[in-house]
């Protein structure tokens, strides 16, 4: 206590000092003291009244507790008469137990008068009932089965009641009721009936099918209040519940499914085209059913059924199965290819679930694949393996097709150009676009694996067509007069490889994405590598029967017999050009290169024939006449070959200029330029090697043994540098067995 008056005291003068800080202020001390009067008494009138407070809350608690231990003592009182009243009564209550069950028996008497007329009448309502259902009457039958149903249950649930445990009694009500589970049953086979034929009575009869929904939610109701029963009572009648929605469900479900199945007209033994036309009328069914569905089947339901939903869920379902039984079967290349066309492609498509009449309720995006990934890339497994081997066998049969065509007697077809050709190319690119066509129905992926696959298995069927045409040659060489059409059957050959180089470049271009060209393309140079091969090898065996029929005339050349004025050029120049009015059958680009090897072989041949000293002149007037009418015959090829190379814009001139050159060899008149003469052959031609120097020097026979060999050696000690365009000529020509040291003496 005493120190809180000090802490009074000493807040006061803190108060007080901060009050008289001025000597001003001490004219207002009496001013603060009244006020701090006021404050004080204030606060003591405040405590005051919060005192008297609390001991009015107190003086009021006090008194409700000595009321509540008034009240306690009462009803303990009041209990204890209870317990006594209960003590003396428990003998009466025993002896009411008649009355108790008397209560009970009279109640099930009360619940069978009330149900004595439906007792009495019920093998009436059971006939009525059953005509009713042979009549299609389904809501009176169902009215009055329900009739019977509720006396049966009301009579048994009273027994339940008095005595559980009797089963007699139970048995006797359920016996005396017997028709009427029955008659469920019976209505029942008719409600799904109707359900089995929804889809037509919708169209036809749809009260009829309303009236089936009307009576399986009364029974869906009825189920519902006894099983709410069932928790307070544990009583549930015989045949409940009925669960008829579930069945009804389960029902729509085998119809879908039997439908789906039920599509299957022919097979393949009947109809080759079984699957196609199979997918077909399903997706007709289908799309007819779910439209039918949509559009009337939604308004003989509840909402809350969400028959569309559940009808469009049955049909995948049923597809997605019909689909997995499909796919496990031995399917035929084609027949995988027009099952996958169908799960990929025209299921989402307009034709049937994006139909637009279908919108917006099925939403194609959020249905589930018909076929899992593993079973579509099984399936595309299977069918790259069958078509492997069905092109194989395609193109081998193809080939065999050409080689007989190539033994007819006939000429081939040309096209609208002229140009000789066989169907092959036509045959093997159409095999190829048909089935890329096919591929591309079902995915970009597979169109490209297709794509890849038929240039691989071209490219092994170029290498055993080349071997092919290897062999028609050497057939021919066997004997030139067959086959008869052997040099247009050729043509078509070289033709064929123009045909395909072009089929191919198109076929890449057409399905053949810019992002997989490259990896692609790679087959490319290797494919046309072997159709230049055969087609080089097939001009070649053109030009080997052209100089075969030139030979006779070819051995003329540089004879006495030619110098005499032999008509051989002229015969060489009239049996190229008739043959090469046959090779104008031949597509541009290869006989372009086959009259430059036509031109560069007749000018080696008679090369070769100047190189083979079949003539050694005897004067000047000789190696003059001689020289002169190789420049004639020069000018007579260059004249032909430039009329055979008309159009393809190139020089025909190069290899007819040699002969010219070494013409001026022969022609000169001063031996001491001889060298000089000699020199500008070798600078022209580099690859003039000394045997050659020699036989011409020997073929003009004015030259000493003495000046052969100087020239020799000076223009070995000399080696020219050769033009880097320049095609050597020479070097194919070899000089007979005559060695250098023979031909200076």
């Amino acid at each position: 206590m005493k120190e809180t008056d000090r802490e009074a005291v000493a807040t006061a003068v803190q108060r007080v000092a901060g009050m008289l800080q001025r000597p001003d202020q001490l004219d207002k001390v009496e001013q603060y003291r009244r006020r701090e009067a006021r404050k004080k008494a204030s606060v003591e009138a405040r405590l005051k009244a919060a005192i008297q407070s609390q001991l009015d809350g107190v003086r009021t608690g006090l008194s409700q507790l000595h009321s509540a231990l008034n009240d306690v003592t009462d009803i303990q009182r009041s209990l204890a008469d209870v317990s006594r009243d209960w003590r003396q009564s428990i003998n009466t209550v025993e002896s009411l137990k008649d009355v108790k069950d008397a209560v009970v028996r009279h109640s099930q008497l009360a619940a069978a008068v009330e149900n004595l007329k439906n007792i009495f009448s019920v093998p009436e309502i059971v006939r009525e009932t059953q005509d009713l259902i042979e009549q299609g009457a389904l809501l009176q039958a169902h009215r009055k089965l329900m009739d019977l149903e509720c006396s049966r249950d009301g009579l048994m649930y009273e027994q339940y009641r008095m005595d559980s445990g009797n089963t007699r009694d139970m048995t006797l009500i359920h016996g005396y009721f017997g028709s009427t589970q029955g008659l469920s049953d019976e209505l029942a086979k008719q409600l799904w009936m109707v359900l089995q034929r929804s889809l037509v009575t919708v169209r036809r009869d749809p009260t009829l099918l309303v009236s089936v929904v009307r009576i399986i939610e009364r029974e869906e109701k009825i189920d519902r209040r006894i099983l709410d029963r069932k928790k307070q009572t544990g009583f549930v009648p015989p045949g409940r519940p009925k669960n008829w929605k579930e069945k009804m469900f389960a029902i729509l479900d085998r119809t879908v499914t039997t439908r789906i199945e039920g599509t299957q007209a022919d097979t393949r033994e009947s109809d080759k085209m079984w699957l196609v036309r199979h997918l077909e009328i399903i997706r007709k069914y289908v799309l007819d059913d779910l439209i039918v569905a949509k559009n009337l089947m939604v308004q003989c339901f509840p909402p809350h059924y969400e028959i569309f939903r559940n009808l469009l869920s049955m049909y995948h379902q049923a597809l997605s199965t019909r689909m997995q039984e499909l796919a496990s079967e031995d399917l035929e290349a084609n027949e995988i290819v027009s099952l996958l066309t169908w799960v990929l492609n025209t299921y989402t498509s307009a034709e049937m679930m994006g139909n637009a009449e279908l919108a917006p309720e099925v939403d194609v995006s959020t249905l589930e694949p018909l076929l899992s990934p593993d079973v579509v890339s099984e399936l595309l497994d299977t069918y790259m393996s069958t078509l492997t081997s069905n092109i194989i066998a395609w193109l081998r049969k193809a080939l065999e097709t050409d080689k007989k065509d190539w033994l007819k007697e006939t000429e081939p077809e040309a096209d609208q150009d002229g140009y000789y050709q066989t169907t092959l190319p036509a045959i093997v690119f159409q095999m190829f676009e048909q089935n890329l066509q096919v591929a591309a129905q079902i995915s970009e992926d597979l169109k490209t694996k297709v794509l890849v696959l038929c240039l691989q298995q071209m490219n092994s069927f170029l290498s055993r067509y080349k071997d092919e045409t290897q062999s028609y040659k050497e057939q021919h060489l066997r004997d030139r007069q067959h086959p008869h059409c052997y040099v247009q059957y050729v043509i078509a050959i070289i033709n064929n490889c123009q045909t395909f180089k072009e089929s191919i470049v198109s076929l890449k271009r057409k399905y053949l994405k810019s992002d997989v060209e490259a990896g692609v393309s790679l087959s490319q140079p290797s494919m046309d590598g072997i159709l230049d091969a055969i087609a080089k090898e097939g001009c070649g065996s053109l030009l080997e029967e052209v100089f075969l029929d030139l030979e006779q005339h070819l051995s003329e050349l540089m004879t006495r017999k030619w110098l005499l004025g032999s008509n051989a050029v002229d015969t060489i120049c009239v049996t190229v050009e008739d043959y090469f009015n046959d090779f104008a059958k031949i597509k541009k680009p290869y006989k372009k290169r086959m009259t430059a090897e036509a031109q560069r072989r007749v000018v080696l041949e008679y090369l070769r024939a100047v190189m083979q000293k079949r003539i050694s002149f005897r004067s000047a007037e000789e190696r003059k006449e001689g020289a002169e009418r190789m420049v004639r015959e020069a000018a007579q090829l260059r004249h032909l070959f430039r009329k055979l190379a008309s159009g393809f814009g190139e020089d025909a001139d190069g290899y007819c200029d040699t002969i010219t050159a070494v013409a001026e060899v022969i022609k000169l008149t001063d031996p001491s330029l001889l060298y000089l003469e000699v020199s500008t052959l070798v600078s022209k031609y580099p690859d003039i090697r000394d045997d050659h120097i020699g036989a011409l020097l020997a073929m003009r026979g004015d030259t000493s043994r003495d000046m052969k060999q100087t020239i020799i050696e000076t223009l070995e000690q000399g080696p020219t540098q050769a033009n880097p365009n320049y095609v050597p000529i020479f070097k194919e020509i070899v000089v007979p067995s005559l060695n250098v040291a023979k031909l200076l003496k």
